[in-house]
């Protein structure tokens, strides 16, 4: 497969594995980057740079010398600059700046070398990061899990390849070879691809975690701001983040007025985290869970997927009257 991903940045496969915090670390972004995707690290919002700096240990242990990126919340920076300042001191071959205007930090990123990636979730997003100067957009669409827009990938992924002229890939709702396969064809240059590494080994999560993905369908999730209510999390009202149910969303979607005011109710999800109790903590989680069935090394997923899509891509042409 070619595409600007495989040809320009080098990759063999075109798979960008999602930021996701805190699952995607180190281990899982070598692994990815391992098996020809580029690996990125996932960092959160109030996560400590020690944190960040032993995920990027980890990585060059695994994967040497290999192009891997950070994922971060521009929204986030303005109160944690040290975040990019560690981001940029680990030498990524890119830096996802998302949620937010890329354009204050687009500067240090250009001077450093590093390419700058931004996750769009509507036309003027993709308008305002082009502008910043991002050399690869990401559309996401609200399949996606983690925080989102509410735009659906396929009209929204149509929306920004007509709006801009950077390079772009397509997030939310692909977990297979048909999903990839479906995105180059409508001009994407490869897929931003997240879900599927929950149940990954190499993930930064636990098995219960993993039972209750693996056990979920695709109508088992659910785009809410009740996590981060509760957590005191102060992520931009446009941004939900889609996870998946449980009895803390079953009470409190829909109630976030009271939510705000019950300090019992807000108090209780840290622990039931740390206690891996998740039918009151958060999973988050994309609606192609329905499409998970196991537990398996992130290298098999990437492969599945990438000779599926091939083998997809080469059917198309029949459609067209070619040989395959």
């Amino acid at each position: 497969m070619h595409t600007f991903l495989t040809e320009a940045w080098q990759l063999r496969l075109p798979i960008i594995g999602a930021p996701m915090s805190p699952m995607a670390g180190g281990h899982l972004a070598a692994a990815l980057s391992n098996a020809g995707a580029l690996g990125m690290i996932g960092v959160g919002s109030a996560q400590p740079v020690a944190l960040l700096l032993g995920d990027v240990e980890d990585y060059r242990r695994e994967a040497g010398d290999r192009p891997f990126g950070i994922g971060l919340m521009t929204w986030a920076l303005a109160a944690r600059p040290e975040l990019l300042d560690a981001a940029l001191e680990a030498k990524p071959f890119a830096i996802a700046l998302s949620f937010g205007d890329p354009a204050p930090y687009a500067a240090r990123l250009r001077a450093a070398g590093v390419e700058l990636i931004s996750q769009v979730q509507d036309r003027q997003s993709a308008l305002t990061a082009e502008a910043a100067g991002a050399t690869l957009l990401v559309a996401q669409g609200t399949e996606a899990g983690g925080h989102t827009g509410r735009v659906g990938t396929l009209p929204l992924l149509q929306i920004v390849l007509d709006a801009v002229k950077v390079p772009v890939v397509a997030a939310g709702g692909i977990a297979t070879g048909r999903g990839l396969a479906a995105v180059l064809a409508a001009g994407a240059q490869g897929a931003w691809i997240g879900t599927p590494f929950l149940v990954a080994e190499e993930a930064r999560n636990d098995e219960q975690a993993r039972a209750r993905v693996l056990a979920a369908d695709e109508t088992d999730t659910v785009l809410t701001s009740v996590f981060d209510v509760a957590l005191g999390i102060p992520w931009p009202a446009e941004f939900g983040g889609r996870a998946l149910k449980n009895a803390f969303t079953e009470r409190w979607v829909g109630h976030e007025s009271e939510l705000v005011k019950d300090g019992a109710a807000r108090s209780a999800l840290r622990p039931a985290l740390q206690a891996r109790n998740y039918e009151t903590a958060q999973i988050y989680a994309g609606q192609t869970v329905g499409l998970l069935s196991h537990v398996e090394p992130a290298a098999a997923i990437v492969q599945r997927i990438a000779v599926d899509a091939e083998r997809r891509l080469r059917a198309v042409q029949r459609v067209l009257g070619q040989s395959a």
